[in-house]
């Protein structure tokens, strides 16, 4: 998931335990308790993909996620132009979380993982806090003292 919020933009916001079954990403997300936490939470801008689709009216606009398709048969001649505009909108912002999953999984435990499933979730918080803290030390030092 991507944020964005005044003065910060980009950075990683969540990185849930890996689970031994596969889960559509807006049930994971709902049984973790994330949809409660940012609708309760403070305003944050979530730039999601379609498996999200639905979480933006249940956390008060909070989840962008690309436009939904409103005719499936027969749209009309000036509907196709509009989705597509919205659509590459979304894209072009949503680029830099897209970018930010490929950086997680380009390390090297996540990428080479041939050991047991059971470390995997330690794994990947490790490997998230690692990215976290670069992320955080390397915005440091690019800010003006």
């Amino acid at each position: 998931m991507g944020r964005t919020a005044p003065g910060e933009t980009g950075r990683l916001l969540f990185c849930s335990s890996a689970q031994p079954a596969s889960c559509a990403d807006i049930t994971h997300a709902r049984q973790l308790g994330l949809v409660k936490q940012l609708a309760e939470g403070p305003f944050v801008e979530i730039l999601a993909d379609a498996g999200y689709q639905g979480l933006g009216a249940q956390t008060g606009g909070r989840v962008i996620t690309p436009p939904h398709r409103k005719f499936k048969k027969n749209p009309p001649d000036w509907y196709e132009e509009v989705h597509e505009r919205q659509r590459k909108a979304h894209s072009s912002r949503r680029i830099r979380v897209e970018h930010g999953i490929a950086h997680l999984e380009n390390w090297r435990a996540l990428a080479r993982h041939h050991g047991r499933r059971k470390h995997m979730s330690d794994i990947i918080q490790a490997v998230a806090g690692l990215l976290l803290h670069q992320q955080t030390a390397t915005r440091g030092s690019d800010q003006p003292q």
